[in-house]
């Protein structure tokens, strides 16, 4: 397949794609925003936890 035909297809599937509202694109945002702050929180605590029960120990 030639470049240009290559691209041509790509042309008429980008047509296709049903792309979100503003509104869908905020939401997800937001969504995707808090889901990485509660799973670095989590992560940050359960690390300090280890590290606090093997101080204990050592």
């Amino acid at each position: 397949m030639n470049p240009v035909t290559f691209l041509k297809n790509v042309s008429k599937e980008m047509k296709k794609v049903s792309w979100p509202t503003g509104k869908e694109l905020y939401r997800y945002t937001v969504v995707t925003v808090l889901t990485v702050v509660f799973a670095a929180i989590f992560f940050g605590l359960v690390d300090l936890g280890i590290s606090e029960i093997l101080n204990l120990f050592f």
